[in-house]
Formats: structure tokens, sequence, C-alpha cells
């Protein structure tokens, strides 16, 4: 029994150890451990069961209730308001838990004041050569380290080295160099802590300005297509600004700069451009100047009141010309036609440095040049005269069947300027109008579509951009025939004939073109949009065209040509119209009265005639059944006269052929024996009988 209850002892035990060996779990929370100087703390101890828990600072207890308070059962915190610098150290959390164990834990807090850089300056300058510090001034608390970078490398302190760290952590830079200038970087950092601050800090290097030229001497030749320019070139920090001093009054559309106004550049260089030009270069260090001297020289130079003028042939023109330079050139007009030196006199002169033409012809046409001489050099400008061409001359025409060719033996003169075209015109008679062709000079001289057989007057003239010339002398020409094609056909339209929507008119061939007439192509079709053409032939013989079946109160076109065997001729056109058909005033069951009518009243008349005549048909069907065989007045055939020989045939009876000779016969018998009954209800008129009086055919 007591070995039983010793068990449970120890098992109890065991499991309590356990118990508070998995619940006796410490933690200390917090954000960080690096605090600055007046910041709050707050540490919260979190225990792993219920218990007591004690806080300690570098061992020794706190017992501030202000600073240590209870969470909940197991979670303490420690809170301090304001870091001072003293509370720094280690923080301890001990907790005894409610089964007797006891566990603790540590955090050490580090608190810091600083870095600062105060009042350090950011900028600083410096003089090209001169030596340069740059302090950089920290405080703070614990200990502060200080490096200086740039472009994020080290700069060491390193002795004897032009740009170095000094003791009292300024910069130090020898003898300034431009490429100096940049920004650097002052670093401080809390000794052992990774709290640090940067102070950027920029560094300018200042040079006085310098001006370098490339030429102190200039010359130039002044001239509307002249430009100089002048070059100052400007070192200095920071860049200097660049000012000129001119001879002359500035002038925008005469004077222009670079972006810098390092170059000056001269439009047009002119004899008043000659002189001294300052270029001055200052910054806020000092000021530097150059000067360049421009020599222009001018040379003879020509203006003419027009470069071209068009004029017409028999007006008067007058160009003039003013010449510059210096010394004043000498003037002189010159026609570059014959290479002429024009003087004062004649109807092409030169009067006071004006060109004169009296009354131009198209010779005058082309250019003049106004020259400018003198011991500067030449100078000259061209006038072109431009007036319309000259007749054709040494022209000859040859007619063709339906064209007449043009042929020059030398073009006209050209007035000044290139002829584009001919103008070709033809007439039949004085009193037409011209009818024109404008041909350009590359194509073929010729007039085309014109009639054969028909003499024409005929005429050119050429064109160019001052007008139309002169026309050439009139020439007479007749056409020749198309050799070999017929004439076109004649229509003799003032004997056509309209008839309902018939047409005829006669045609007639004059000339056959030497082969023999093969046919006519006629073709016809309504004159309205869309209609298409149908065609037929007509033997050559044929002295009409006819044309049926027509609508009416249409209007048609009608061409026909004459075919031999080397082709066709022009077509001979003719239109016509087709009246509108008459409106008939009876009605359709009118007219199929009348014609049933008609048709019983010939039907009547034919099987009469067959009764009385030959006793056949409907009628002497009706009479033998009624009468019987001696029918009242009908002519018997035996009171005929004649000899029968014992037969009689009926009148109109043809010879029987084949098997059917005995059809359509009857044999009357010598003694007057009894007449047979016959009919002709089914006996086709035959062409023969058609034109000669019925007979009977059974």
């Amino acid at each position: 029994m007591l070995n039983q209850s010793a068990t449970i002892l120890r098992i109890t035990s065991l499991l309590l150890l356990l118990m508070c060996g998995s619940d006796a779990k410490l933690d200390i929370i917090s954000s960080r451990q690096d605090y600055r100087v007046g910041e709050e703390i707050l540490l919260l101890c979190k225990a792993g069961a219920d218990g007591d828990v004690t806080w300690y600072k570098n061992g020794d207890e706190i017992d501030d209730d202000e600073i240590v308070s209870k969470v909940d059962y197991t979670s303490y915190k420690l809170l301090i308001r304001k870091a001072k610098m003293q509370d720094a150290g280690k923080y301890t959390c001990a907790c005894e838990f409610d089964n007797g164990h006891k566990s603790d834990t540590q955090i050490i807090l580090y608190v810091y004041d600083g870095p600062s850089f105060g009042g350090t300056n950011t900028y600083h300058e410096f003089l090209e050569g001169t030596d340069g510090v740059v302090p950089c001034l920290v405080t703070g608390l614990p200990t502060v380290d200080v490096h200086w970078l740039r472009d994020k490398q080290d700069i060491p302190s390193i002795a004897g080295r032009r740009v170095r760290k000094l003791p009292d952590n300024s910069l130090y830079i020898e003898k300034v160099q431009r490429d100096d200038a940049g920004t650097y970087v002052c670093q401080a950092q809390i000794r052992g802590r990774p709290i640090y601050q940067q102070l950027t800090v920029s560094v300018v290097v200042n040079a006085p300005p310098t001006v370098t030229l490339r030429e102190e001497v200039k010359k130039v030749i002044a001239g509307p297509e002249t430009n100089v320019s002048l070059l100052c070139l400007v070192d200095g920090l920071p860049k200097p600004n660049i000012t000129w001093t001119m001879p002359v009054t500035f002038d925008p559309s005469h004077h222009q700069f670079n972006s810098d106004r390092s170059q000056l550049s001269i439009q047009s260089v002119a004899r008043a451009d000659f002189g001294e030009y300052i270029c001055t270069a200052t910054n806020k260090i000092a000021e530097s100047s150059a000067t360049i001297m421009l020599h222009v020289f001018e040379a003879p130079e020509v203006f003419v009141s027009v470069d071209q003028q068009r004029v017409a042939v028999g007006e008067r023109v007058a160009v003039s010309c003013n010449v510059t330079g210096h010394p004043q050139p000498e003037l002189h007009w010159l026609n570059k036609q014959n290479g002429q030196t024009l003087d004062s006199t004649g109807r092409v002169r030169a009067v006071d440095g004006e060109l004169v033409i009296d009354e131009v012809v198209p010779s005058d046409g082309g250019l003049y040049s106004c020259m400018a001489v003198s011991t500067s050099g030449n100078a000259s400008r061209d006038v072109a005269i431009h007036t319309q061409p000259g007749p054709p001359h040494y022209l000859s025409v040859s007619p063709g069947p339906t064209s007449v060719l043009f042929s020059l033996k030398t073009f006209p003169i050209s007035g000044g300027t290139p002829i584009t075209s001919f103008v070709l015109q033809c007439r039949k008679s004085p009193t037409e109008e011209w009818h024109e062709t404008v041909v350009s000079t590359s194509d073929t001289l010729v007039i085309t579509s014109l009639k054969p057989y028909t003499t024409y007057t005929v005429r050119m003239a050429a064109l160019n951009a001052a007008g139309l010339g002169q026309f050439s002398i009139e020439n007479r020409v007749r056409t020749e025939g198309r050799q070999g094609e017929p004439d076109r056909p004649v229509l003799s339209t003032n004997e056509m004939k309209v008839e309902g929507n018939s047409f005829s008119v006669p045609v007639r061939q004059i000339d056959d073109g030497g082969s023999t007439l093969l046919h006519y192509d006629v073709r016809y079709k309504q004159d309205t949009e869309g209609s298409k053409w149908k065609e037929s032939e007509l033997p050559s013989d044929a002295e009409a065209v006819s044309l049926k079946d027509l609508a009416y109160g249409s209007d048609y076109q009608l061409e026909v040509k004459a075919v031999n065997a080397n082709g066709s001729s022009l077509p001979a056109k003719f239109n016509f119209t087709i009246a509108e058909q008459p409106v008939s005033s009876m009605t359709k069951g009118s007219v199929v009265g009348i014609v049933m009518v008609i048709f019983v009243v010939v039907f009547l008349v034919v099987d009469a005639t067959c009764c009385y005549r030959n006793r056949c048909g409907l009628l002497m069907s009706i009479a033998v059944k009624l009468f019987g065989q001696k029918v009242p007045g009908l002519k018997m055939v035996e009171e005929g006269d004649g000899n029968t020989n014992g037969e009689v045939k009926l009148k109109g009876i043809s010879q029987p052929r084949g098997s059917l000779q005995q059809t359509g016969t009857q044999t009357l018998s010598k003694e007057g024996g009894p007449l047979t009954e016959v009919t002709c209800d089914k006996a086709p008129l035959t062409k023969h009988e058609k034109t000669h009086p019925p007979v009977i055919d059974a």
C-alpha cells in the first residue's frame, strides 16, 4: 500500500515538473534596441504561466509603479515615456511561477543623442588653383565617427593625398582643380551602432574668364551671298557672359549669334560692316576681352529692274540696270544672241544703263546681259526677253485620204523661249470658222478626220510661253480617197419612206475603191441610253436599206458602210423617227365578230358553189336528206352536152395518182342508172384548185 502511494506521488511530481518546465517560458517583446533621447521605450514581458514578475536594470530591481505595470495575469510591461542617456543598459525580466519555478530573460537597450551637424555650411566656392577646406561639424552621444564620401567612395585620411580628411573631420582639397567641383557627403555614425546621419555638401570651382581668337584679322568680299563668322573662344567658371561691341548698329536680320553668343555671323556682308569687333567675357570673378579686325572688299554687283520680261510683237521694251562696287564699275549691255555689245544707236540700244528695244520682232527674243567691270572683279546679270514666235517658213503640205500632213524644213524663230506646240487650222470655205488642232513639237504635224475628195484651206502657227505666233501663208489642198477602200455610201434621205413601224431609204455607191463591192454593213439602234446596236448585211446590188418591226414613237440612229476586199468605208449616218402608233376606234370584240362573219360568208359561198356545180358539200348533203336524189333546180350531170362514150366523169376531177386513183371520181352508167351520193366534206383544196373553180376531191 505504501509502495503504491509512493509511486503515485512520484508520478504526480513528474507531471508537475513537466508542466512547470513547459510553462516556465519568458519573452521580452520590443520594437528595437536603439532609441533616440526623448523617445518612448516600451518593453513587454510575456510569461508562459501565472506567477510574479520583477523588472531589473543592470541588476537593480525597478520598483517604480509608473514604469512597471501589470497587463494581465501573464504579461507585464515596462514603460519609459521620455528616454534619457542614463536609461541605456541591460533590462531583466524575472518570473517566479505559482508552481515555484523561476525564470528570467534580458535585453540591452541603447539610448543615443544625435548625430547632428549643427550649422555646417553645405555650399563652398573655391578659386581654381587655391587650397580648399570643407568643415563637417558633428555632435552626438555616444561617440560619433565621421567619414567623407564622393560618388559613394570613402575619402581616406592619408597624408600627402591631394584630397583627404583631416583629423578635425574637415575635408581638405589641395590646389583646387575644375574636376574637384561636385557633391560630397559627410557621414556621422554612432560608434558601434547602425545609427548614422548624412550631410550633402556642394563644392564649386571658380575660374576667371579668358578669351582666345582663332583669327585676329578677317578679310572678306562683300556681296549678298557672302556670310562671315567671327569666333570668340571663351573659358571661365562660372561660365562667362559674352558681349560684342560692333562698328555698326546691331540688326537681328543682319547679325546673328549662336546660343552662348561666342560666334557672331554677319549675313550678306556689306562694305559698311568694315571695322573692329570686340568680344568681352565676364563672370563674377573677372572680365576679359579681345578684338577682331574685319576688312570688307566690295566686288562689282549688278541690279536689273526685271530678270524676265514678256512683250508682244510690235511693242516697246525697256529694262534698267544699276551697278555698285569699289571702285565704281563700268556698265555694258551685251546681246547674247549675236555676242555684240550694244551702243546708244539703233532700234536695239543701251542708253544711260537702260536696255531699249523699239517695235519688238520675234528675232529680238532671247538673253541680254548687263555687265559690271572693275579692277576688283566682274559681274553680270542676264535679262530674258520673251515674245511670240515668228511665222513658219519653208512649209509644205501633203494630203492623205482623210488627213493633211505638214512638213517644216526649219523651225520658226522661237521668240526667246522654246516653242512648245504648233496650232494647225483648216476650213473648207472662207465663210467657215477655222477648225483648230494643237500638236506637240514632238508629235507628227497632221490634221486628221477630214473628208476624202475634199478641198481644204490650211495654215500653221507656232506657240510658246509668250503666246501664239504669226500664221504661215495659207495653202489649198484636196484630200485623197483612202487606198483601196470604197467611198462612203450615199443615202437618199429625201426619198426615205416611213410606213407604220417600217423604214426604208435608197442607197447608192459612187466609188467602190477599185475593187468589187462585196456588201453593205448596216447597223441601227434606238437613240436612247443603254440601247444596243442591231447589225445586218445587204447585198451589194441592194437599192435601199429597209428596216421593219421598229418601235413606235422612237428615234433611231442608222449607219451604213460599204465593204470590199480592201476594207470598209466610213459610215454614212442618218437619224430618223418612227411616229406614234395610230389609235383604232374598234374594240377587240368587234374585230373578232367581223372576222367570224367573214368566215361564215366565205364558207357558205364555197359550199353553195360546190353543191350547185359538183353536188358536194354540206348543203348538198342536207338537200339529199330532205328531197332525195331529185333536188329541185339542180343541174344533173346527164343533162350535159357532149358524148361520154358510156362514162361520164365529174368536171374538175384531175387524173388519179397512185393508190388514190379511184378516189374523188364517180362513174355514171350510160343508161342513166341511179346517181350515188357524192360529198366533199374531207376534200382539201390543192394549189391548182385555189386558182381554178373548185372541184370535188372526195
